[in-house]
Order: structure tokens, then sequence, then C-alpha cells
């Protein structure tokens, strides 16, 4: 099935002289009632530029790239999920006041785990910039089945990576066709500095 997917012309919206994080598309699948009960599960996730190279996780058991991040916990802000999961994810050390927002991706879905759920997603991407040194990665079980690896490499080569992948996975398959447009948009507007 291929997702419905509603693309934003602009990146952000001026709104009383403040930048808004503004939404670059959405994935809605549509295969859920409108009655069931909807799980949100908001992320941050990292665009890092190293020599005009981008910094990913690469999954070297199911050959895909994703950009560093993942879930926001309660207890915490947008930004600072975003620097532990790089953290955790890549040992890389987010320099906090480098922070810039870029734009959303809302992806909606019929649970895989929880029967008349939907799975909502808001996907908040972030530009940032790195400390010189690293530090250990601390992957949780998913991540580490999923050989999860920093790969810095040319944003045409994730791209390709991408376009190929395929999995019988639901879940993974439109992560990775969310992430792979996102590369694109970024490819096509280049890098957006607020």
């Amino acid at each position: 099935m291929i997702p419905f997917i509603r693309h934003s012309e602009t990146l952000y919206l001026e709104n009383k002289g403040a930048t808004e994080l503004k939404q670059l598309f959405s994935i809605d699948l549509q295969d859920y009632k409108d009655t069931y009960k909807v799980f949100r599960r908001p992320s941050a996730r990292a665009i890092i530029f190293k020599d005009n190279k981008i910094a990913l996780v690469y999954s070297k058991k199911e050959k895909y790239f994703k950009f560093p991040g993942g879930g926001i916990h309660d207890d915490e802000d947008k930004r600072e999920a975003l620097i532990r999961e790089v953290r955790e994810e890549v040992g890389m050390v987010v320099i906090p006041e480098s922070i810039r927002e870029y734009g959303s991706v809302l992806r909606r879905q019929k649970s895989g785990v929880e029967e008349d759920t939907i799975f909502e997603q808001e996907n908040f991407y972030y530009f940032c910039d790195v400390e010189e040194g690293m530090v250990e990665q601390n992957l949780d079980d998913y991540e580490s089945e999923a050989e999860f690896v920093l790969r810095i490499v040319d944003i045409d080569e994730a791209i390709r990576a991408n376009d190929i992948y395929h999995s019988d996975d639901s879940f993974n398959e439109i992560m990775i066709k969310r992430e792979l447009r996102v590369l694109r948009i970024i490819k096509l507007v280049g890098k957006v500095d607020i």
C-alpha cells in the first residue's frame, strides 16, 4: 500500500516574529478506524553535517540509513531527547547551542503492537553540530540487533541505499521511506541555517 503523503511547500512559518517548526510532509496509511485510540510517540532526529557529508545511523543487518534520534521521554523536551538519542545511537556529543529547527514529519498508521490503536509519531528534525570527541554507544536491544553504527557518508549514498531498501515489516518500511524523503528534501533545498 502506498502511504498518503502531504507535502508543505515552505519549510518555515513566520508567526509574530518567531520561527515555528513547520511540517515538511505527513504519512498517513489510513489503515485504521477513527474510533481507535491514539498512541503518540514523538521523536527528535539530528541532521549533522561534517565536511560536506552527513552523519547517519547505518543498520549493518538491514542495510538502511536513518537520522540519529528517537523517542522523547515524558520528562524531557525535544532538545534534551535529541542530545540523549544522538549520544546513545552514534556516540556523538551534540553542542546544545548549535541546535537549529528544520521541520517535522507526522506519521499515522495502525499500530502493529496494540489492537484498535493508531500509532502517531511526530518526528522533529534539527540541524546541529557535534563536539570532536566521541563517547561509547549505548544501544537498546532493538538497535543492537539491527547492528546500528555511525556512518559519515555522501548524502547520495544514503539516498541510494534507502531507495532500494525493502522490508516485510511495514513499520521499518515506512520509517526508511520517511528518512529517504527527508534526505531528498535536504539535498534539494540544501542546508538551512536559522
